[in-house]
């Protein structure tokens, strides 16, 4: 094996044509800048709404806002780095496409192996909330699921040893018996996805048309909720602002950065909009900026309606209704809660089967992935294994997992869509003005020559000023060294590194803060998260070694 075949690239050009030019890729191209904003907006608001935002606030109390501010920064650096590329690269593919072209054939595995974990795994964690608001507003109907079907197999089994948790306990003793082995699932988990499954094999249109519904009323519902909650507000609640230090809002990160990956998943639908080079940036930034002041007030409301302390639940937005005891919008959160996850299900369901098409194109993958359905003109084969890659692990894991899981594989997906435009982006404003093309986004050229390595003593001078113990506790041993300190020193050479480089090398500003802030928030990842994404990749070079680097079609090509 020739060690630099390892990072052989695909030219934007080659890519363009097997799939982006509209007449290669079989796609049914009905999507405008209105259904593409709708779609990053149905897929970002939803689970990191009605659920995470209720860990985020428990951990980081009311300055959790600051979180939601800081990783909106980091997206819309790295939301504009997405633009650029999808103007460049109008294919699908997402962030493993761009890779391709920027960094190379390993690189773009690693991309696309990492997205498996965003799409595929973080629809488990969509769909057990899902279940939890659907079984909600199913009660309020006085119809009643046996616990044994409304609760997955581990969180039963851990209620069970913990003799905790009154549903657990309860699906557990009660749940029948085969073959010596408890039948305890999630019904509505496992059925919800067999019906998004469905509806996006049969149509890019029919989905989309879905989608603008559910968007609609969430958005509705989610003002209507935040006008009500603000007569409840106790401005007492948000104080202490920041009750567990800069620390607990933090920790807070994997559930808030949840929320937000969702503006990714407009990218995969490059060959399904109408006009993507001009469309998709517009779509992706759009959606971030409703999203974020969405999210900022609502968690600003719900740490004012009650403590902080009380919001560490599954479904918050529910309990802080209960707790006032205005009854009549419990049903209406739960209302929202289902159309707001199913609009993310359907979203992340039509992205994943969307890599993977483009994957088996560049013969990483069988090419049985990139089979195009002769009617509906969706990936058949693709939808239909992503159903079960979402499905079947439902029956056995839980949503802690996967909330955490699904955070670190997307913001490193992120760090190399932000180095890769960085690689890509033009050093001067001559450069920038002789690749510009009419109606294609292009992140404004900054020179960070001086303004990056300004940034970064002033950053650290304010660190010293404010928090004069953090470089010598950093620097040396401690108990949460592995914890924390690693990656932090990581964290702090990375910025002096690209401090050096944007002198030398006169590096583009935007790219660069959407590189270095997405490195910063994955200092915030706990060891068992990285423990669990190295086994991950570790798999996935297993599976590339052994079959995609040899199927490659840039291999086979080239032999």
């Amino acid at each position: 094996m020739n060690f630099s075949t390892l990072f052989r690239k695909k030219s934007a050009n080659a890519i363009v044509q097997e799939g982006g030019d509209g007449e290669h890729s079989g796609l049914n191209r009905v999507l405008t800048v209105k259904d593409l904003t709708f779609f990053g907006i149905a897929a970002i608001i939803g689970g990191g709404t009605f659920s995470a935002i209720g860990n985020a606030c428990f951990s980081g109390g009311p300055a959790v806002v600051l979180l939601y501010v800081m990783c909106a920064v980091a997206c819309g650096f790295t939301a504009m780095c997405y633009a650029e590329f999808a103007s460049r690269v109008p294919v699908s593919g997402s962030a493993y496409t761009y890779a391709y072209v920027s960094f190379g054939e390993l690189f773009a595995w690693i991309i696309g192996w990492a997205l498996i974990m965003e799409y595929s795994i973080g629809n488990i964690y969509i769909a057990f909330s899902w279940s939890g608001y659907f079984t909600n507003l199913l009660e309020t109907f006085h119809i009643h699921l046996p616990e044994w079907l409304t609760i997955n197999y581990k969180s039963a089994q851990d209620a069970f040893v913990a003799n905790k948790g009154d549903e657990g306990l309860m699906a557990w003793q009660n749940a029948p018996v085969l073959g010596g082995l408890k039948i305890i699932f999630d019904l509505p988990a496992v059925v919800v996805n067999l019906l998004i499954t469905y509806l996006v094999y049969r149509g890019t249109k029919e989905s989309k048309n879905f989608s603008n519904v559910m968007v609609y009323i969430k958005l509705a519902i989610i003002v209507l909720v935040i006008v009500v909650g603000a007569f409840y507000v106790d401005i007492a609640n948000w104080t202490p602002f920041m009750p567990n230090g800069f620390s607990g809002v933090m920790g807070g990160v994997s559930a808030v950065f949840f929320a937000y990956i969702g503006f990714d998943a407009v990218s995969t639908l490059a060959e399904e909009s109408k006009n993507p080079q001009r469309d998709l940036p517009k779509g992706m930034i759009y959606s971030l900026v409703i999203c974020t002041v969405v999210f900022i007030v609502l968690a600003l409301v719900i740490t004012g309606m009650v403590s902080y302390q009380l919001l560490g639940v599954s479904d918050p937005l529910a309990e802080i209704f209960a707790l006032k005891g205005v009854k009549w919008m419990l049903f209406i959160v739960s209302i929202a809660a289902v159309v707001a996850m199913t609009s993310v299900l359907l979203v992340f369901q039509m992205g994943q089967p969307r890599i993977w098409m483009t994957m088996s194109r560049d013969g990483l993958m069988p090419k049985k992935f990139a089979e195009i359905h002769p009617k509906y003109k969706t990936p058949g084969f693709a939808t239909i294994v992503t159903g079960l890659v979402v499905g079947i692990p439902i029956f056995f894991t839980d949503e802690n997992f996967v909330l955490d899981f699904t955070s670190i594989g997307t913001l490193f997906a992120f760090v190399l869509v932000c180095g890769g435009v960085l690689m890509l982006s033009p050093q001067s404003e001559a450069d920038l003005a002789e690749r510009a093309t009419k109606g294609k986004f292009r992140i404004p050229y900054i020179n960070s020559k001086y303004i990056f390595p300004t940034l970064c003593l002033l950053g650290f001078g304010l660190v010293q000023y404010y928090l004069p113990t953090f470089f010598p506790e950093t620097f040396s041993y401690s108990e949460n060294f592995f914890s924390h300190n690693i990656p932090m020193v990581i964290f702090i050479i990375l910025c002096m590194v690209m401090a050096v480089l944007a002198f030398l090398k006169n590096l583009s500003l935007i790219p660069l803060l959407g590189l270095i802030s997405c490195c910063y928030l994955l200092t915030g990842m706990a060891v068992s998260n990285w423990m669990w994404f190295g086994s991950w990749l570790v798999i996935g070079l297993v599976v590339y070694f052994t079959y995609s680097y040899k199927n490659s079609k840039l291999n086979t090509e080239k032999a």
